[in-house]
């Protein structure tokens, strides 16, 4: 029996497109695809296929469905076989459940029960944001003083957790949900004389979601103003909530990374649900940390091609240099934007029409090497050993690109960057890709053709 770890991973990667697209003839009209359905005799395209929804349709005879469907209906072969068809097209490795021990089915069951519990406290908040008049006239309030409207807080499921003391807490407890359950999530903390009480009270509720859906933690701003009061408290790791894993926002936003496929990679919640209602969908958010392998997957399934927002005035964009260095090892291609001084993704998408906000990231975005090569310049100075070290830095990134073709444009960049000779550059590119060569080889790892 297939996993459903690997079910999640074909369903995530499987891009509708591609897979109609292998067996009839696609043509673009406006986000969709249209071709001649193969389900019965058809003459005049009467195929829809969806990047952004993820279907097929045919309007005539009326077949339907997700990539797996596509397969099933077409080989006339069984659910798992479609999905080991699937998985072999996307090189994904099938994970057997081998009949499974007491303990593992207890395992399951512990996270299932966990999930209903998270689903449970969504719903809680989302009630007391809406259906209270402390919730309207505190919560929501503010949420539309911040420029949020209702469609989107309602989309993204924010909530609202009331001030008070353990409200929350006692209706999950009435409602039959366990205290060590409500402890592991980190919904409710216990003092130190044992008094338990709501960790997010006073503060609006942001869902975090798997990439199916599942509600697996979440993340909560106060309402408060105060030095010593921490800004925002998040749900600790747990066995359902791994954030190394989890990008905010990517749930809503899959469908629409294919379709334009790019995505734009921001900071935090609001920035994402700001750019999400002025029309840009294909937004996720890091919240605040540094990028992992994990969330480099996860966006590896959907696109190649990887856009950076950055504030205008953010600290520590030199240390998130890092976040584009892994991305071009997992050889994506990297853009960058910069926003204007003292504005921030959700700041700027609510001053500005959603044509607007568009033009702009369409007018600025630039590579990677331009954006890394004003930043470091600019922290060089005049300084020859500096600059020089800036230039080999970049060399080296483009040594991690494969496509012979696409380093030789960056190449072409970087001389007129760097205002230094091609054949120079070359050979520092050459001897760079030589070195990890050897390093590869050394690892017994395969490396791409130098040249």
């Amino acid at each position: 029996m297939i996993s459903l770890k690997t079910i999640d991973e074909i369903m995530i990667t499987a891009k509708i497109e591609e897979v109609v697209g292998d067996f009839i003839s696609l043509k673009r009209r406006g986000q969709n695809w249209v071709g001649c359905c193969p389900f019965h005799s058809d003459t005049n395209p009467s195929m829809y296929v969806s990047p952004h929804l993820g279907i097929f349709n045919c309007f005539v005879c009326d077949t339907k469905g997700n990539a797996v469907h596509f397969i099933m209906y077409h080989e006339k072969i069984s659910y798992p076989e479609a999905l080991r068809y699937l998985a072999k097209k996307y090189n994904i490795t099938i994970e057997e459940d081998a009949k499974k021990t007491t303990e593992e089915i207890e395992e399951e069951s512990k996270k299932e029960s966990l999930l209903l519990v998270n689903q449970f406290a969504e719903n809680y908040f989302i009630e007391q944001l809406f259906d209270t008049e402390d919730g309207r006239n505190i919560a929501l309030s503010y949420l539309k003083k911040r420029g949020l409207n209702e469609a989107s807080i309602k989309k993204f499921k924010l909530g609202y957790n009331p001030e008070g003391w353990d409200a929350f807490t006692q209706t999950a407890l009435k409602k039959g949900y366990k205290k060590e359950q409500l402890l592991k999530l980190g919904l409710t903390k216990e003092s130190e004389n044992g008094k338990l009480f709501d960790f997010f009270n006073g503060r609006i509720i942001f869902p975090i979601h798997s990439p199916l859906g599942k509600t697996l933690g979440f993340g909560a701003r106060t309402l408060k103003q105060g030095e010593k009061i921490a800004k925002y408290f998040n749900s600790p790791e747990s066995e359902v909530y791994h954030k190394s894993d989890i990008l905010y926002g990517f749930f809503f936003a899959k469908k629409a990374i294919r379709a334009h496929n790019n995505v734009y990679l921001v900071e935090g919640y609001t920035d994402v649900i700001s750019m999400f209602a002025a029309g840009m969908e294909n937004v996720v958010a890091s919240s605040g940390t540094a990028l992992t392998k994990g969330q480099i997957k996860l966006l590896a399934m959907q696109t190649q091609n990887i856009t950076l927002v950055y504030d205008g005035d953010a600290a520590g964009i030199k240390a998130s240099l890092r976040g584009i260095d892994m991305l071009l090892e997992n050889e994506l291609n990297v853009q960058t934007i910069m926003l204007p001084e003292g504005e921030d993704p959700d700041s700027f998408a609510r001053k500005t029409s959603p044509e607007e906000l568009k033009a702009y990231f369409r007018e600025n975005s630039i590579s990677f090497i331009h954006f890394k090569a004003k930043i470091l310049f600019e922290e060089a100075g005049n300084d020859p050993m500096k600059r020089a070290g800036v230039v080999n830095e970049i060399i080296q990134n483009v040594a991690d690109i494969p496509d012979t073709v696409a380093r030789a444009f960056y190449i072409k960049e970087c001389v007129e960057i760097f205002q230094l000779s091609k054949k120079m550059l070359s050979a520092q590119l050459r001897k760079a890709i030589l070195e990890k060569h050897k390093s590869a080889k050394s690892r017994n790892e395969e490396w791409y053709d130098i040249f």
